[in-house]
Parts: C-alpha cells; structure tokens; sequence
C-alpha cells in the first residue's frame, strides 16, 4: 500500500495543485512541469480510481464532488510531507533576474506581476543593466537569468534563443510613408531620421545598407535605446530604424510600425551560467514568458 502510495504522488500532487490554483496553466507553473505533464497525471488518476475528477466544460476544467472529496482525504498526506521538509508555509524562492532597459522598464514589469500573482511565494529581484552587465553578473553568479538583445558569447554563460525579429520602421500614424506596406532603403532618402548611436553595432548595419542603396536620410537625432528612438518618432521629429521586440508590442496604438526591407536581424536571448543547473524558479519564468509573449508581425518565437 505505501508502495502504491508513493507511486501515485505525483498525480495527487497534479491534483492538489490544479484544484488551488484552477488552470493547468498555472498548475504546470506552480509544479515546474508542462501542462501536458498535468493532464496526463489528471487522466492517469481518473483511470486509476475509476472516477471522473474533473469536468471538460467550453475548454475549461472544473472540480466534481469525487476530486474534492478526494482533495481533502489528502490533507494528511501533504500535511506529514510539509513536517518533513520543513515549515508549513513554502519557502519564499528568489528570483534574480537581470535585464538591459529596453527589456526591463516596460516590458519585464508587467510579465513579472502576472507571475508572481500565479506564484505569491516567489520573490523576483530585477536589476537593470548593459547587456555586458548581464552577461558578467551571470559569470560573477549575482544572477540566476538574464535578457539580453545581443550576442555576447563569453566563458561560462549560455545563451538560449528567445525571439528573432526583423528590422522595422516606427513613425507616427499620418508620416507620408505610413502608407506603405515594406519600406524599402532609397524610400528614406532625404527623410528626418532618428538614429541609434554609433556605440550599438546596428548603427553601422543600417549605414551600410543606406550607402549601398545610396540612400541619404537627414538624422536629425541619436538615442541609445530603441524605446528611445520611437518616443521620438511618435513626436513627429521623424522615421527610426530598430529592432520591434519588444517595443512594437506597447506603441501600436499611436506610432504606425512597417518592415524594412533589409538584412538586418536581431535576436534575444535568455541568459543563464554554463556552469551549474538553472534554478527551478528561473526555468518557471523561462516557461511564463514564452507562454504569454504576445504575438506580433514583427518578431517569432525560437
């Protein structure tokens, strides 16, 4: 009997951590499993009891009396199993997480509320830095995951591909080239540009892909993040050149985004130590933001 007990722990855990947070969503979350991983373990319990614990209604699962039922009878079990390991309340796990500006001040904020929402005894702990920060915090080990734009290969830190965007235009909604589909280099000739400075490398890119096409625009401004460059397009001060991820996502509304035709590409990386295990927290945040990044004509999942 002990035997079959411990055999089925990990279904009563799927129970238990279905029936307290509602989701397998947020089940899969609480547990650092994949929501596949919880269904099967609902579906393998209600084979093995021979009750159906949970109904399958418009897409969403809800508890019948034989799971709550069930749900109680466990109480004792993951009582015992809390004076084992320790202090009844879980203990809080830390998350330190480190990201440049562009990724942190806007983006991060409300990915990193939605998640400890799902996980109220998590602690998340955001520093904001330079890409090369990020990766040096992750060597020194005063990070556990990092986000980062570019692509710093450095002794003990793995790089992990998140998005792959193409380079777009931002400008405000009435620019007289707002009405067109893909901008091709020679449409910015003579245009009021908004340029990144010269310190990232995408500044050269886009200068060599102008000079080829022979296309002069008037830079009229230089920024250092992408945020940046479309705050200032919004103004009207003119046309900026950058990576979309994330900024495509919060400025839809008053800044028309177009694709520029060029070879330029940026992708992001999640950033962790070569040399030891990711932490279960940082995996689970991993999981989160791939979940629940949303989709734009501008940027693909890796």
């Amino acid at each position: 009997m002990a035997g079959r007990t411990w055999h089925s722990l990990p279904e009563y855990e799927a129970l238990r951590a279905l029936m307290e947070s509602g989701t397998t969503s947020k089940a899969a979350l609480r547990l650092g499993l994949s929501q596949s991983a919880i269904s099967r373990s609902i579906a393998s319990l209600e084979a093995r009891l021979g009750r159906i614990l949970f109904e399958r209604d418009g897409g969403r699962l809800r508890p019948t009396t034989e799971a709550a039922q069930l749900n109680k009878r466990l109480d004792p079990l993951f009582e015992a199993l809390d004076r084992i390991d320790g202090p009844t309340e879980p203990a809080q796990e830390t998350l330190r997480l480190t990201a440049p500006p562009t990724f942190a001040h806007r983006f991060l904020i409300g990915h990193i509320a939605s998640f400890l929402r799902a996980n109220p005894h998590f602690f998340v702990s955001l520093e904001v830095a330079s890409s090369e920060d990020v990766i040096r915090r992750i060597q020194e080990d005063r990070s556990d995951l990092g986000l980062s734009g570019v692509d710093l290969t450095r002794e003990g830190v793995k790089l992990t591909p998140y998005r792959h965007s193409e380079a777009a235009c931002a400008m405000p909604k009435d620019h007289e080239l707002a009405g067109l589909d893909v901008i091709q280099p020679e449409d910015l000739h003579g245009h009021r540009l908004i340029a990144l400075s010269h310190r990232h490398s995408r500044r050269a890119q886009l200068e060599k892909v102008l000079t080829n096409r022979r296309s002069i625009p008037h830079i009229v401004a230089e920024v250092s993040t992408s945020f940046a460059a479309v705050d200032l397009a919004q103004t009207g001060l003119g046309v900026t050149v950058i990576n979309p991820f994330p900024v495509a996502q919060y400025r839809s509304d008053d800044v028309i985004f177009r694709k520029f035709a060029s070879p330029i590409e940026y992708r992001t990386y999640f950033v962790t130590s070569d040399h030891k295990p990711t932490p279960a927290i940082a995996r689970a945040f991993i999981r989160h933001l791939r979940l629940h990044t949303a989709q734009t004509p501008f940027t693909q999942a890796t």
